[in-house]
């Protein structure tokens, strides 16, 4: 009679901890199916229709380098950057061109996106006149926007 009523105990025992840990896993992912992913930022760039850098900002380090050298003063940068947070475009947004010390060479203020286009389009002639006169200087392109807490850097800048 003892080992019988143990074996009940026992039995009952291990299914309200089966019962409890079902019962957190189940909410845990009833909870996390619902919170935003972070870090799904991403942009593409074009050299005039052409897709020269695609990135999600989540992905592991890469060598981000827009090679320009066969680029025409005519041509035309195309930056088409998408926030997680609201699946579109950000507010206040801006392209930076800076040098290897962080110093500001060029800013491009773009206005907030109305609509599905919401590219920000830079002039390469823009961009090589500021390399001639900083051509001992990396030069590197960032995104800003109200939505980055700091600013994105898009990629290096070669024209040679």
């Amino acid at each position: 009679m003892f080992s019988f009523k143990f074996k009940i105990m026992k039995i009952t025992t291990f299914n309200r901890a089966f019962i409890k840990v079902f019962t957190l896993i189940t909410l845990s992912l009833t909870a996390f199916s619902f919170t935003t992913k972070f870090g799904l930022d991403g942009y593409e760039i074009y050299l005039n229709n052409k897709l020269i850098l695609k990135q999600y900002v989540n992905q592991p380090i890469s060598l981000r380098v827009l090679q320009l050298d066969k680029a025409k003063e005519g041509d035309e940068l195309r930056i088409k950057y998408t926030h997680c947070s609201n699946k579109g475009p950000g507010t206040g947004r801006n392209i930076v061109l800076k040098d290897e010390q962080g110093n500001t060479l060029k800013k491009w203020t773009f206005a907030d996106a109305t609509g599905s286009d919401f590219n920000m389009t830079i002039a390469v002639k823009e961009l090589l006149q500021v390399e001639k006169k900083n051509a001992r200087h990396e030069l590197t392109l960032y995104y800003t926007a109200r939505e980055l807490p700091k600013d994105e850097m898009l990629g290096f800048v070669r024209v040679k």
